[in-house]
């Protein structure tokens, strides 16, 4: 845990998050989340922005207030369902335990509003969401345990050197995000997508040190991802990549229309138009290998990558 979280909306300090979900007369207007007491300066802000509260707008839009004292940043503020829980009935149960019908949970990546709503709506009890800050040049992930009223820290904390963190512009941050929102990859297999997005690759062994599991749990959900085009495998190195083209949008033609194109087509001369959109965005990386490119005026593909696409 990084601090104890307290909330308010429309002026209202609330217990917990249950008493205001509980709250039929509470419109959802102004929300706001702050840390009683502060959390301290530290490795655990490593991979976070340091703040004291957020001020969730009705519109969708946050202000950040780093710290007392200092001026608010803006941002553009979404929530996103972790863990949670989905009153069904008896009958609803054992049609999904079955292969039936199947209960969408799109549209939980939604403002604080929609989101609560939503919960209420649909008879959604959630025990954690991401708070998701879009800024200029990044987007930050917040994870809030409900139940304990806490901020979490984040499972890189003191496990992954900061130097392996690619930072990715929020247009990426926002195509993961939707994909995990979607519902339809399980929590872990999320959580390692999330991950590895912000990095320019890690090997399963590294990734269970990350979450503090075993090697097999972490092989099972990125292979998942590797099916379904998420993120590809170099067996030369033993590492998981992001595919940053699957997360923008698809122009349609610049990208191979079946599995069995994609499986013919070398994985490591990937040169689509999205694949390079992506690779602009990310700034930092090279979009073949992953290596971290050079400060300074550079091509989009780092020099041992251009030296091989040229010789091939």
């Amino acid at each position: 845990m990084l601090a104890p979280v307290v909330l308010s909306m429309d002026g209202r300090t609330f217990p917990h998050f249950y008493a205001l979900l509980a709250d039929a007369a509470e419109p959802f207007g102004e929300g706001e989340v702050r840390l009683e007491p502060p959390a301290p300066a530290g490795p655990a802000w490593e991979f976070l922005r340091p703040f004291q509260r957020i001020v969730l707008r009705p519109d969708g839009s946050a202000e950040v207030w780093p710290g007392p004292d200092g001026p608010p940043v803006r941002a553009v503020a979404r929530l996103l369902l972790r863990e949670h829980y989905l009153a069904r009935s008896r009958s609803e149960e054992d049609r999904a335990a079955s292969g039936g019908s199947r209960v969408e949970l799109g549209g939980f990546v939604g403002s604080l509003g929609e989101s609560l709503s939503a919960c209420r709506q649909r008879s959604l009890l959630p025990f954690s969401v991401a708070v998701l800050l879009y800024f200029p040049d990044e987007r930050v992930r917040y994870e809030v345990d409900l139940v304990r009223s806490a901020l979490l820290t984040d499972p890189r904390a003191g496990r992954l050197s900061p130097a392996r963190r690619a930072r990715r512009t929020a247009r990426v941050g926002w195509g993961v995000d939707r994909v995990v929102g979607r519902g339809d990859l399980s929590l872990f297999a999320a959580r390692c997508l999330e991950v590895l997005v912000e990095t320019p690759g890690l090997t399963a062994i590294e990734l269970a040190h990350i979450f503090g599991g075993v090697r097999e749990l972490v092989d099972s959900a990125v292979q998942g991802l590797v099916a379904r085009q998420l993120v590809t495998f170099d067996h030369r190195t033993g590492s998981y990549r992001p595919r940053l083209d699957a997360f923008l949008p698809s122009t349609g033609a610049s990208r191979a229309s079946t599995p069995g194109e994609l499986a013919a087509a070398n994985p490591a001369l990937r040169t689509s138009v999205q694949e390079l959109i992506a690779a602009a965005d990310a700034r930092a990386t090279c979009p073949l290998c992953g290596a971290a490119l050079p400060p300074g005026p550079r091509g989009i593909l780092c020099e041992r990558c251009s030296a091989e696409v040229a010789a091939g």
